[in-house]
């Protein structure tokens, strides 16, 4: 298996060996898939079907996802690939020979199943039958089928990446909703009414926050009272903080602030509260939150544990969280470092209003933060050159920009995380 979970199968030809990598597979898999990429020494397969399983692969109680192809890899062996395929990127693309004796831990997920609190279902006109391995018209209510922007997979049962009692009773769901007469979205043409179902859960409080998004086309028409009702039924009154109504007649599947539409609040509130290192955080449907906070404690705590290496921080010192989110890892800094001022930036406005409303809950008054794009800040705020003791970085998956990185590096910090 290569970097990014890229399967990798070797083939002799005439001129010597062909190396063929494809993503979402597992070695011992024998599977069917259609060139993406090719060059003189390698190419690349979109996986079409698994056609034949691995030996590795062992039988788990949840249904199938597209989304999660190692989900029948037992823990252990997805652990040891994990933690090989890290240690190879270092050596291989960071030019580190010594990056295994580098390597301080490494951190599994307390829990395999049920560990997402938050989820994104969509609709569509277009449903992939798993059984018959076809595509038909009709209702479909669950994940995207892998490679496909328009092809849904339904869920019928429990997936064990979300709540086991929503996706449990999520065919019903599919079923009322379809009872309304209002269609599901086309993502070819762009017609249709009901478009994605997003979802976050509470752990602490054991709660769903729920986000309808739809079109305009026949709102009308839309029985919102059915709709939450249906929700209370299938997960209980006190399980539901909050049911959302988005309407997003963009062409995009964006929810959050979508250009053509609005979000309505139809019962509850329109965040959720979770739990993170004793700190409370109060989210929106919207805003960036670790989708795995019991192993975001972890990983936390042993940030935490960086920060203070080897020497404490001064008293008075200031500490920067870049790429901050919600304020999650600003505000645990915050709490174990009263005398010192933590500074929090991020780019999306929704997150930053989160950070000061969960820093006030809190009672931090050692935080703040500022909604802007970290290469900006640096450039704006040349105040606190030289000044930082401490730097944080949990950037996006595409990681940081290399000239946002030149910035952070003149910043001049005595260490950074």
């Amino acid at each position: 298996m290569a970097f990014g979970g890229k399967g990798i199968a070797r083939i002799n030809t005439t001129k010597g060996g062909y190396v063929v990598f494809v993503p979402n597979t597992l070695p011992g898999q024998v599977v069917v898939g259609r060139v993406s990429k090719a060059k003189s020494g390698y190419c690349e397969l979109k996986l079409l079907e698994v056609v034949k399983r691995s030996p590795e692969e062992t039988d788990i109680p949840y249904q199938r996802i597209p989304g999660a192809p190692y989900a029948s890899m037992p823990q252990e062996l997805q652990e040891f690939y994990k933690l090989n395929l890290t240690v190879s990127q270092f050596e291989h693309m960071g030019n580190f020979r010594n990056a295994k004796s580098l390597l301080d831990t490494f951190i599994p997920s307390p829990s395999q199943w049920h560990y997402r609190n938050k989820v994104e279902y969509s609709f569509s006109r277009d449903v992939y039958d798993f059984d018959a391995k076809e595509n038909t018209v009709g209702f479909g209510l669950g994940y995207k089928r892998r490679g496909t922007f328009w092809l849904v997979e339904n869920i019928d049962g429990d997936t064990g990446l979300f709540d086991s009692q929503l996706e449990s009773k999520m065919s019903q769901l599919r079923q009322h909703l379809m009872a309304s007469g209002l269609p599901a979205y086309y993502n070819k043409n762009n017609t249709g009414f009901f478009r994605n179902m997003v979802c976050r859960k509470s752990f602490v409080d054991d709660q769903l926050l729920i986000n309808l998004v739809t079109t305009s086309e026949g709102a009308s028409e839309f029985d919102v009272k059915g709709f939450k009702d249906q929700l209370i039924e299938i997960i209980g009154e006190n399980r539901l903080a909050g049911c959302l109504w988005t309407v997003n007649d963009d062409i995009g599947d964006t929810v959050a602030n979508p250009r053509n539409g609005s979000t309505t609040v139809i019962a509850g509130k329109d965040t959720i509260r979770e739990r993170i290192c004793g700190l409370d955080f109060m989210v929106s449907v919207n805003s960036f939150f670790q989708t795995n906070p019991k192993s975001a404690e972890n990983l936390y705590r042993k940030a935490l544990e960086y920060v203070s290496l080897n020497s404490e921080i001064p008293e008075g010192s200031i500490v920067m969280d870049l790429f901050c989110g919600t304020g999650t890892i600003a505000q645990l800094l915050a709490k174990a470092y009263p005398k010192s001022e933590i500074v929090g930036v991020e780019i999306v406005e929704d997150g930053v209003r989160d950070a000061i409303k969960n820093a006030k809950l809190n009672g931090l008054e050692n935080v703040q933060f500022f909604a802007e794009d970290v290469n900006k800040f640096l450039l704006n705020h040349p105040e606190y050159a030289g000044k930082i003791h401490t730097i944080v970085l949990d950037p996006p998956r595409s990681g940081i920009a290399p000239k946002a990185l030149r910035r952070v590096i003149e910043l001049g910090a005595s260490r950074i995380v």
